[in-house]
């Protein structure tokens, strides 16, 4: 299927590494323009490296999100560079120090409001104007499931990635008549470098062979963590690929919605 995104331009946050990275390299593979954003120069600059090899286009802009002069800084950049930004996709942030309702500190709460949220308002707010007036544009904010299946463990994030759900459905309602879509992506468990070091750990606990194939620690280690109806991880790719489609002129009736990559692990309709 032609997503029909050769000519679009898109900025991704927080792409020189894991699910970003996926989705910059899943958009230029259809032909989208797009701009790699990190903090770190060399990795940013080598993601973008690795799609012009492949074939694709691509810039890199460095800057920290939560600081306002580097967001105003990197978005003129981003456009300096690859011209007008038709999709953003929020995808910087993360979880901070693992902390629970024994240890759980107000700044700490503060600081991943920043990180996840905010830093998300500060690039959206720039594009937003110049989009509307295109009367085309797409956000994607990538949130996880843990936004909407909080843990006991790491409230602070739990309670950004739900704030985002809610920020994507005020922001699809205030820019729906202008032509512009945006929509959130939960992934569950997903193959990142984290989780496999992780799951590679226990599986030793398990007393499986060092060099056991992934398969193998898969299905021993994934039950310990999460109920997968499906059986396995979700990969970056996959997320990757659902953005895409989201981005796309094809999803344009598809709006204020929160896609879960989860496999099924959402025990609701």
């Amino acid at each position: 299927m032609d997503l029909k995104l050769d000519g679009k331009t898109a900025l991704i946050t927080g792409s020189s590494k894991g699910i970003g990275e996926a989705i910059a390299k899943g958009l230029a593979r259809e032909k989208a323009v797009v701009v790699v954003h990190g903090r770190d120069r060399a990795q940013t600059e080598r993601v973008a490296e690795d799609v012009i090899i492949e074939g694709g286009r691509a810039y890199a802009v460095v800057g920290d999100l939560t600081i306002d002069d580097d967001v105003r800084r990197l978005v003129a950049e981003a456009q300096a560079l690859a011209g007008p930004i038709d999709i953003v996709i929020n995808n910087a942030g993360g979880s901070g120090d693992t902390e629970d309702w024994t240890n759980s500190r107000p700044a700490s709460w503060a600081s991943a409001y920043d990180r996840n949220v905010v830093a998300a308002v500060r690039v959206t707010t720039l594009l937003l104007p110049r989009m509307r007036q295109a009367k085309w544009g797409r956000v994607v904010n990538i949130s996880s499931l843990t936004g909407l299946m909080p843990p006991a463990s790491r409230p602070d994030y739990a309670a950004c990635k739900a704030a985002m759900n809610a920020m994507t459905v005020s922001m699809a309602k205030a820019v729906a008549a202008d032509g512009l879509t945006v929509n959130t992506v939960s992934p569950g468990t997903i193959h990142s470098a984290r989780l496999d070091a992780r799951f590679r750990e226990v599986a030793l606990e398990q007393r499986l062979a060092k060099d056991a194939p992934w398969e193998t620690i898969e299905q021993t280690v994934l039950p310990m963590f999460a109920q997968v109806p499906v059986g396995r991880v979700g990969t970056v790719e996959e997320i990757a690929d659902a953005v895409s489609f989201l981005v796309s002129p094809r999803a344009g009736y598809i709006t204020g919605v929160n896609l879960r990559l989860d496999g099924g692990m959402l025990p609701t309709v």
